[in-house]
C-alpha cells in the first residue's frame, strides 16, 4: 500500500485473512468488523481499485426476495499487503472486532 492504513482498513484486512472462507460480502463483513456499511464500502471500492480485492456478482434465483450479493476476495497481492499491515497489532485488530466467532 502507498500510505499507511487507517485502522478501519486494517480491521478489513484482519476479517479477510480469519474468514473462514476465501469469499465474503460486504454485510459480512461489516457484521465481523461492527463497522458501518458506510465506512465498508468505500474500503471494498478502494482496495479492489488498488489490486489488493477481486469481486463478483452472486447469482439470485428469480423468486428469491435476497438482494444480489457481490463477493469479496483476497487476491494474492492483496494478502500479502494484509499481513503487512496487520503484522504489528493483529491481536489488538482482533480485540476490536473479534470476526467470525459469532458467524
Amino acid at each position: 500500500m502507498s500510505r499507511k492504513s487507517s485502522i478501519a482498513t486494517k480491521l478489513v484486512f484482519q476479517a479477510f485473512l480469519d474468514a473462514p472462507s476465501d469469499e465474503t460480502y460486504g454485510f459480512e463483513l461489516a457484521e465481523a468488523t461492527d463497522l458501518p456499511s458506510g465506512t465498508i464500502y468505500p474500503i471494498l471500492r478502494r482496495l479492489e481499485d488498488e489490486g489488493f480485492l477481486k469481486s463478483r456478482w452472486a447469482e439470485v434465483d428469480t423468486g428469491s426476495q435476497r438482494r444480489r450479493r457481490r463477493y469479496y476476495e483476497l487476491t494474492g497481492e492483496g494478502r500479502r499487503a494484509a499481513q503487512a499491515a496487520t503484522a504489528e497489532h493483529r491481536s489488538a485488530l482482533r480485540l476490536l472486532a473479534p470476526g467470525w466467532a459469532s458467524a
